[in-house]
């Protein structure tokens, strides 16, 4: 019986259960709509197909960046004069391929390390909203003016983070930001704490092409997971939720529809990469663009599993900085969208 039971855990631990809750769903409809069931499959996949060329980019801009040593390049943002270091972490976090997995421990190290606040901040805020994957997959799923924006708005609430925890750090706040036993920042951390030279030609070097290689094949399964299950639940949404609920819950172009979409996606954002085609979906349906541009910024800098990692690593001043920080950009960013278009 201990064999038989040990062997069940191992197995439930390979399962992934996002896999498993949408293979439970899809069961569930070929049951009771099998209709509906093969049409889901097949938008999903003339979906992934469609957007094919764009992951195949991404994932492969990732691979190179951790293969060469890219992604090293981000130590040199931290080091010089305050106001130029928030500026340049700002545009780092924007550009930064670094997974979102991989942010938390890494902003642990830098301020282990005595990295000032304020340029940690406007990497932190930054670096979640955009990268050159998810800049790809945004433009061939909405399109590349709203990617440009997208990547616009994660560089200005950087800055924003940055200033602000620049002036009230000189009022005396946060002088001590990271909680007690927090540590220096694992395996995340080593890139800022020994940077090394970048090999543009990784290719020529066993370890670099098998990193190349591992870190291709990681990407491709993580990001056609989220994408087959955002497409999935784009297919039930466009089925079942009345178009009319959209447009009269968040569409139109008031600033109480941005509002309601900042504060909806912090418990509603699923994934950087799954909310995308969710956000599509739902501007064709009704919603206002400066909605959805302010519901992906919220979402994907203060997504409540973010926002538990931060609350496990930071005090809570800097917590609440974070939030706020990121719901004011959000706002006004998705305003502003909603102007410009």
């Amino acid at each position: 019986m201990t064999e038989i039971a040990l062997a069940t855990r191992r197995l439930a631990g390979r399962i992934d259960p996002v896999l498993l809750a949408v293979a439970v769903v899809l069961a569930m409809l070929a049951l009771l709509a099998p209709t509906q069931a093969l049409e889901s499959i097949r938008f999903t996949g003339d979906a992934l197909i469609g957007v094919l060329p764009f992951l195949v980019l991404s994932i492969g801009v990732a691979a190179y960046a951790k293969a060469s040593g890219a992604d090293g390049l981000i130590a040199r943002a931290f080091t010089g004069n305050l106001p130029t270091m928030v500026v340049l972490a700002a545009l780092m976090g924007a550009l930064s391929p670094f997974c979102s997995c991989g942010v938390i421990p890494l902003i642990a190290a830098l301020l282990a390390m005595g990295v000032p606040l304020a340029p940690v901040m406007a990497f932190w805020l930054a670096s979640p909203l955009m990268e050159p994957s998810m800049f790809l997959l945004t433009a061939g799923t909405l399109g590349t003016g709203f990617a440009v924006f997208k990547t616009i708005s994660a560089i200005s609430i950087g800055l924003l983070g940055g200033i602000g925890t620049l002036l009230l750090g000189r009022a005396g706040l946060f002088a001590d930001p990271l909680r007690d036993s927090v540590g220096n920042g694992g395996c995340g951390g080593a890139t800022v704490r020994s940077p090394k030279q970048v090999t543009w030609r990784f290719w020529d070097e066993p370890a670099r092409r098998e990193k190349f290689a591992r870190n291709a094949f990681d990407n491709t399964l993580f990001l056609g997971k989220w994408l087959a299950v955002a497409f999935f639940l784009e297919s039930l949404m466009l089925a079942y939720v009345p178009g009319e609920l959209v447009s009269s819950a968040i569409g139109g172009s008031g600033w109480l529809t941005v509002l309601g979409a900042t504060a909806v996606g912090v418990p509603a954002y699923l994934n950087g990469y799954a909310a995308l085609p969710l956000v599509g979906g739902l501007i064709e349906q009704g919603m206002a663009p400066g909605a959805g541009m302010a519901f992906l910024l919220a979402g994907g800098v203060s997504s409540i599993p973010a926002a538990i990692a931060v609350w496990a690593l930071a005090r809570p001043p800097v917590f609440a900085a974070y939030l706020g920080f990121a719901f004011c950009g959000a706002f006004a960013m998705g305003l502003i969208y909603g102007v410009v278009i």
